[in-house]
């Protein structure tokens, strides 16, 4: 049979590092992961714990296609607490993952053909799911100077009917001010152009918290998720908030495309929301290996990076050392035995002299990976 040319989308780098990385850890092999923008640590206990009783008397089957009420009240709850937001919870929409969100998002606001903006470097799965919809994105090169965010000069002229931004960002872990995403939405309405924020790293900050776009206007589509600040990256639950306009239209194409998001992972992120002691445990952790990979890379000669505000990412400039950053982090890999991602996954123009390193592991992790990037670049 044929297969269709939509369908031909490139490869998540990141996971042909994983799997490469397995291959050799099959092996025998002890190798450090900051390749995969994943928590070491598990779902939060609290949670665990609520669908375990729950699973003793109830059988766990479909949902309405929105998402469990309750959970859609929880979230609403959490952008009055995170940003002083008061939000509608009929405008939530629990979804399997933020992947489904994004799913959903494009395919309802876009027609086939339409041109999407997005910075880069950036999440590489934007591009590949607006490809398989046969929508076109349209790349944005950020500058340093910006700290590797969209600013309204780098769109002007560009044909687009979208942009997506995400702060703090991936694979930069860069925050885009107040002022800054406020700059970016009057852009996108004066332009008549869909505004997406991925807000996924929200609650992994380092300094002062991001904003959600819902500060600023009610007029877009926000996408976050609880796979990164509550540590639940293989429940698959997300979520999205759109206009009161788009709900029905997002609630017949949830319907048909997913029927539901899975139950059993909606009960567990319903109780998560009160975990949040455990979360900011977490996130603590994460802090001290931000700290000691901004004092480690330089000392391993990875001193051209753009310290992160959030997420946990450090993105790295290398063009001193390679322009095939695929090949230098197989090297890393296999000689150092320090698994990271190459840039060309987030920017298939530049990123062949970039590196993309990852501090969700356990801090134990972070300080034999730094020791081992350390003596692989001596040896160079």
């Amino acid at each position: 049979m044929d297969r269709s040319s939509r369908g031909q989308v490139d490869p998540f780098i990141v996971m042909d590092m994983v799997r490469d990385a397995a291959a050799l850890e099959a092996t025998g092999r002890r190798i450090i992961h900051m390749e995969v923008g994943q928590p070491s640590t598990p779902a939060p206990t609290c949670a665990i714990a609520a669908l375990s009783a729950r699973l003793q008397t109830e059988a766990l089957g479909y949902t309405v296609a929105l998402g469990l009420p309750e959970l859609r009240a929880g979230i609403a709850a959490l952008y009055q607490r995170w940003y002083g937001v008061s939000l509608d919870p009929s405008r939530v929409i629990v979804t399997a993952g933020s992947s489904g969100a994004f799913l959903l998002a494009f395919t309802a606001l876009f027609e086939a053909g339409d041109r999407v903006a997005l910075g880069e470097p950036g999440y590489p799965s934007y591009r590949q799911i607006l490809k398989a919809l046969s929508l076109q994105p349209v790349g944005i090169a950020t500058q340093a100077r910006n700290r590797l965010q969209p600013v309204p000069a780098d769109l002007a002229g560009v044909d687009m009917q979208g942009l997506i931004v995400a702060s703090p960002g991936n694979p930069s872990g860069t925050m885009l001010s107040k002022q800054a995403l406020t700059d970016l939405i009057e852009y996108a309405h004066q332009n008549r152009i869909s505004f997406v924020s991925d807000e996924i790293y929200h609650g992994l900050h380092y300094g002062d918290p991001a904003h959600s776009a819902l500060e600023i206007s009610d007029d877009v589509y926000v996408i976050n998720s609880f796979s990164k600040y509550f540590s639940m990256t293989g429940w698959r639950v997300g979520w999205m908030v759109v206009p009161q306009d788009h709900v029905r239209t997002v609630e017949r194409l949830a319907q048909n495309m997913f029927i539901c998001p899975p139950h059993a992972s909606q009960v567990a992120a319903l109780a998560a929301l009160d975990c949040i002691d455990e979360m900011e445990a977490n996130r603590a952790v994460y802090a001290e290996n931000r700290r000691l990979m901004l004092a480690g890379l330089p000392l391993a000669g990875f001193d051209k990076i753009a310290p992160p505000d959030g997420a946990f990412y450090i993105y790295a400039d290398v063009s001193d050392f390679t322009t095939d950053s695929l090949a230098f982090a197989r090297d890393i890999l296999h000689k150092a035995g320090v698994a990271v991602t190459p840039g060309l996954d987030f920017d298939p123009v530049r990123g062949g002299q970039t590196l993309r390193f990852s501090y969700a592991r356990a801090t134990a992790d972070i300080v034999e990976g730094l020791a081992r990037l350390h003596d692989y670049m001596a040896q160079r």
